[in-house]
């Protein structure tokens, strides 16, 4: 897609580096339209690095191609970042003293705008007002992030990270990649019964399974989603199949496997189940001060899947997860470079879990590894995420 970048000046125009990044290695072409002031926080060069694309000065260079115009009726999308609250209140008013007040006039594209000022200003009535008049006219502009902001305070008006600004624009863009293709995701973290009021499970809540099949969705794609006793709302999907043990998802995704083109095995699934669960409740009274359990292994699922795709030629590909306890991120590459050839799946996402991190939260950090050798990393919301390895499945499948 052609991509118009604005950046205004405030401090966090530094993270626009890491948007135009994030676009141009997802194959757009980027044009960045900083106005007077942000040159003033981060240079022309780097914007033009970084692109590969020249910066025009200002509304009045080479103005018999009319580039306002041209730039506008170009643009597949146009973002905004940082938007700072005097460029909310020129846009509002259409004050189009500058060439991307101009660009964004002369543009029918879905446009984004993610604000970033300090709390007392964002809250202010006049900005609550203009961001009002945006919304109304079909701009998406975000709400800020929470966090430390220039001085020694923090509240809402931070900018967001770079990733989840280029998760929600693209989301605006009807990105039909995945049209007609079945893709079979798993989701949450399945439960082994000891008896009928305990089980043995594990800390997924299925948010990033959920996440993968509603940016699927909104890509095209036919998706069937095996829910694992997620605790996440679940959007309107083609199917969902709900199941509670790995035996239960093996067999699910056994009989859906033969209609797909690709799996994508989000959900936790537990190693173990206990041998043979109690059919009444355990009573503490009758156990006395110790219980033993014994343990059996459950069926790989993936590892079962892609042997079934490989002995019966079938045109699927597989996607794996790995949650490991890594050291950092050298060690978290090494230890998915090892679960991608055991399980031989043809990609494999990997997460570090170390101190609880990642369970039920909003973001993530993974890194993606493909059986062609290819290697990326991303930092986001798991929506962000969700959008990168899709991306990264529609290379392969």
């Amino acid at each position: 897609m052609r991509i118009v970048l604005g950046v205004t000046g405030g401090i966090a125009a530094y993270k626009a580096t890491g948007i135009i990044r994030l676009l141009t290695e997802a194959g757009h072409d980027v044009k960045v339209i900083p106005t007077a002031n942000a040159l003033r926080f981060i240079g022309a060069t780097t914007l033009e690095a970084l692109s590969h694309n020249s910066v025009d000065p200002d509304l009045y260079t080479d103005v018999e191609s009319v580039k306002h115009v041209e730039l506008g009726q170009s643009a597949d999308l146009v973002i905004v970042a940082p938007a700072t609250a005097s460029f909310l209140a020129r846009m509002a008013t259409g004050l189009a003293d500058d060439l991307l007040i101009n660009t964004l006039l002369a543009t029918k594209a879905p446009i984004l705008v993610a604000p970033a000022m300090h709390t007392e200003m964002w809250q202010n009535p006049a900005t609550t007002a203009n961001v009002s008049v945006l919304r109304s006219r079909g701009i998406e502009v975000l709400d800020p992030a929470v966090g430390r902001l220039t001085g020694a305070d923090s509240g809402p008006g931070r900018l967001p990270e770079p990733e989840d600004i280029v998760a929600a624009a693209l989301a605006l863009v009807s990105i039909q990649d995945l049209a007609g293709k079945r893709i079979l995701i798993t989701a949450g973290g399945t439960q082994e019964p000891i008896d009928p009021v305990r089980y043995i499970g594990n800390y997924s809540s299925g948010k990033q399974g959920i996440a993968l099949a509603t940016q699927a969705t909104k890509r095209g794609a036919q998706v069937t989603l095996l829910a694992a006793n997620v605790s996440e709302p679940i959007p309107s999907l083609h199917k969902v199949i709900r199941v509670s043990t790995a035996a239960e998802l093996a067999n699910a995704v056994h009989n859906e496997l033969a209609t797909t083109d690709a799996l994508i095995m989000a959900a936790a699934v537990a190693d173990f189940r206990v041998e043979n669960a109690a059919d009444k409740k355990l009573k503490r009274s009758e156990l006395g001060s110790e219980i033993t359990l014994k343990l059996v292994a459950n069926p790989d699922v993936l590892a079962g899947a892609v042997s079934r795709i490989e002995s019966e030629n079938l045109v699927v590909v597989s996607v794996g997860f790995a949650a490991e306890t890594a050291n950092d991120g050298n060690d978290l590459q090494r230890l998915a470079e090892h679960k991608l050839e055991a399980k031989g799946c043809d990609i494999l996402v990997a997460n570090n879990v170390s101190a609880g991190a990642v369970f039920g939260a909003d973001h993530s950090s993974v890194v993606v590894l493909t059986k062609t050798g290819n290697v990326t990393s991303r930092h986001g919301s798991k929506q962000a995420i969700a959008d990168h390895i899709l991306d990264v499945l529609g290379q392969e499948i």
